[in-house]
Parts: structure tokens; sequence; C-alpha cells
């Protein structure tokens, strides 16, 4: 009976030890799952010349970063640059380590039709056109926030530069039906104050979302400077002049502005 008795003790306490086990394997599970699901895409920078961790989409909720948006369709977006001397050889820029040709990081956002970074025949935000002539992407990252805090954007999104014109830039971005439209910038480096990108990018297709999508860019003048040259010295506007197309000859292909960039945004 005591032999008995110790059997039947001992497989109660083994018992309880695989309930224990099983009730912190299924803590540790839910846990992970609510805590999880980063945004993924290429890096994620803090700010224009940086790299960091990308954030999660309740982080990015939290710092005013995207807004909450159900039904949410995922994009990869890469960019690659065709800005060579071979392609526009007049008065290219010399290399050089930090001066030389490259662009800055990358800023945008989703959004409706009631917001966009660029407006053509515009003067520049002040956001723009600091992002223009020096790369940087505060205040434009501040006046996106804002508009995602109003519900005219949805998310803001960002990257690092490109020097290495074989290389891409690659990051990601959400589109929703409240906020279909992408527009995204990044500048010319130097200059003094072009820049390209995309504005209005209109991802919805026969009522659904495009698998792909791909989208030629040109070059902008943001109106902040009148410098006419890549390297020509600082000569602020004031006020302001409209934000336009560059057609200036460093540009231009056939008398026409020539294919800077192009983006492709891919449906995940």
């Amino acid at each position: 009976m005591m032999i008995a008795k110790r059997i039947v003790r001992s497989a109660l306490l083994v018992a309880g030890a695989v309930a224990t086990l099983v009730q912190v394997a299924l803590a540790q599970a839910v846990s992970g799952a609510m805590g999880g699901g980063a945004m993924g895409g290429g890096a994620m920078s803090g700010g224009a010349m940086g790299g960091g961790a990308m954030k999660s989409d309740k982080a990015a909720m939290k710092d005013g970063m995207m807004a909450k948006d159900d039904g949410a369709v995922e994009y990869t977006v890469v960019v690659k640059s065709r800005w060579t001397a071979a392609n526009f050889p007049v008065e290219y820029p010399p290399k050089g380590l930090v001066t030389g040709p490259h662009h800055s990081g990358l800023i945008g956002a989703s959004h409706n039709a009631s917001y966009a970074i660029v407006r053509e025949g515009a003067a520049p935000t002040p956001g723009l056109e600091r992002l223009s002539e020096e790369g940087k992407h505060a205040p434009l990252d501040a006046e996106i926030k804002a508009a995602i805090a109003k519900g005219s954007a949805g998310m803001l999104f960002e990257s690092g530069p490109l020097r290495d014109f074989g290389d891409s830039i690659v990051t990601t971005v959400k589109v929703s039906g409240t906020h279909p439209l992408v527009d995204f910038v990044m500048m010319i480096a130097p200059s003094p104050d072009w820049f390209t990108g995309a504005t209005n990018v209109d991802l919805r297709e026969n009522g659904g979302w495009a698998r792909s999508r791909t989208v030629e860019m040109s070059a902008w003048d943001s109106g902040g400077d009148d410098g006419e040259t890549y390297l020509a010295p600082d000569k602020d506007n004031v006020p302001k002049k409209a934000t336009m197309k560059a057609m200036n000859r460093h540009f231009l292909q056939g008398g026409k502005p020539g294919v800077i960039a192009t983006v492709t945004f891919t449906r995940k």
C-alpha cells in the first residue's frame, strides 16, 4: 500500500509539473504573437543619413509615424538611380567621399488626396526646401506626422542615402483604402535645391491593389534656392519660387526631362 501511494503521489507531481510547463509555453507564445511584427523592408532610418532598427507597427503608431488603417496593404519599395555621368554629362559633379554624386535618404508618406509632399506650382514647405537643399529629413518628418495626426496621411517611411548607384534603396510602405496614394522625395546631391521623387502614385487597380507598379522619376527644382549649377553657392530665394520640374540643361535628354531614377512598388 505504501509503495502504491508513493507511485500515485509521484505521478501527480509529474502531471502538475507538465501542466506548469504547458502554461509557461502558452504564455510565451501569446506574448511573442502580441509583441512581434516589424514593418519589414530595408533600412528604416531615424534621420537622413543614419541607419537604425525598424520599428513595429505598434511602435510606429505610438511615435505618430503611422495611422491605424484597417485593411492596409504592404509594398516593397525599390529605388534605382540613373543619375550617372554617362546619362547626364553636363557639369556632372566630381567624385568625392562626402561631396560626390549621391542621393539623400528618401522620405515619404502614404496619403489621401488632401495631402502631398510635392505640389507643382506651389512654394515648397520648409521641410521640402531643407530636404532639397541639405538632404535632411527634418522638418519634413514633422510635417508628415502632423498630416498623420490630421488623418490626411497614413504612414511615414524613410531610408538611408544612396552613394553607390549600382545598388538600390529598399524600404516598405503601407497603403489602405483611406490612404491609397504615395509620395516620396530624395535630394540630388550636391545641388542648390534639386531633388527627385514620386508624387500621388495610386496603387489601386481594377477595384483592388496593383501587384506591381514602376514609375520613372525626373528632377525637380524646389524653388528654395536660385543656384544654377551643382556646386553653386547658396542663393536663397525670398520669397520662395514655385516647385517645378527641373528644365535646366543638366537634366535634359533630347530636349526633354530625363529619367533620374525609377521606383518599383511590389505588393507583398
